[in-house]
């Protein structure tokens, strides 16, 4: 049991009776548990399960570590059927030090003795590990004797993930919770869209922007079907976000800083941005890091000054290529 002094705000803590809920709540989720022959928790969201769309609203919940919420809005708004809502007072501490799907785990055929596995963690045990140098920026690292980290795979992790987890996280093997969500499942096509705010956070790091003066985060973004092609559900829940994610941040400091952040984190200043993201990833060769970084943010941005009252706007909706994408024709 650790005997550090656990932060103000535990993103593992807080996240633990979401956990509850979910196994409370398995069968009506359509979500089933199991544990590996260590005693490690493995939550099914989507493999062998059917998964839903309330399953993807708390396992993305769970992983902004209980410091957001996740909704859905009805009504066909821009012509779409649903729509995620996602909120966070802590923003910062949610999507960055919890949801962010940061943690590189790879494993090769000869470790597995099958084939290579990977996955990026993401999720509050993160915050345990701290392996990613994000964490020293945000002088952030929980202390808990449980974590839960989410993998968006198509399969169980090998023994040899699960202890490598077990030892970066400090954790027992009744203390960990690993939940499985396939993007080509309802639940993981839920979570993956869920990132909106997430996304945003992350691109206004990227921008250098001071993430001690982000107050409070507010977004949207449609939720499209799932695919049980994974090239596509990946293509589906990437778009929602670039062409149909909508942001409303609350910030701190100088009206210059707010203004040029609602300018320049918008989708539509990417050199990339107009095309479908299962073209232009797999143009790219399926390789994440050979597309313009500046594509991976919200489509339409509203940046608030808290401390001068003003409000900026950046960026627009494009619905037309998302209907194009989505819809057929009844």
């Amino acid at each position: 049991m650790s005997t550090a002094t656990p932060p103000i705000l535990s993103v593992n803590a807080g996240a633990l009776p979401l956990v509850h809920r979910l196994l409370a709540q398995a069968e009506w989720l359509g979500v089933t548990a199991t544990e590996d022959p260590s005693g490690v928790t493995l939550i099914d969201a989507g493999l062998a399960a059917r998964g839903s769309v309330s399953a993807g609203q708390l396992v993305a919940e769970i992983c902004m570590g209980g410091l957001g919420e996740v909704g859905i809005a009805t009504g066909g708004r821009h012509g779409w059927p649903q729509w995620l809502e996602v909120h966070s007072t802590q923003p910062v501490l949610a999507c960055l030090a919890s949801q962010y799907a940061g943690w590189s785990l790879a494993a090769s055929k000869e470790e597995t003795g099958g084939r290579k596995f990977f996955s990026l963690g993401s999720g509050p045990a993160r915050a345990l590990a701290a392996k990613e140098a994000l964490f020293a920026e945000l002088g952030y690292r929980d202390v808990s004797d449980c974590g839960v980290l989410v993998l968006e795979v198509d399969r169980l992790p090998p023994p040899i993930i699960i202890d490598k987890l077990l030892r970066d996280c400090g954790l027992q093997p009744d203390g960990l919770t690993l939940i499985i969500t396939p993007t080509t499942s309802p639940a993981g096509t839920t979570q993956v869209v869920a990132r909106v705010l997430e996304v945003a956070l992350h691109r206004a790091h990227v921008l250098g922007f001071a993430l001690a003066d982000i107050a409070e985060g507010t977004a949207s973004a449609p939720l499209p079907a799932p695919s049980p092609d994974g090239l596509v559900a990946m293509g589906r829940t990437n778009d929602a976000i670039l062409y149909g994610g909508q942001v409303h941040l609350s910030v701190r400091g100088s009206d210059e800083a707010a203004r040029n952040l609602a300018k320049h984190m918008p989708s539509r200043s990417s050199r990339d941005y107009g095309r479908p993201f299962a073209e232009l990833f797999e143009a790219a060769g399926f390789d994440f890091y050979k597309l313009d970084p500046g594509l991976f943010a919200p489509a339409e941005v509203w940046v608030s000054n808290l401390d001068s009252g003003n409000t900026w706007h950046g960026g627009a909706l494009d619905m037309g290529l998302l209907h194009r994408l989505w819809l057929q024709q009844a």
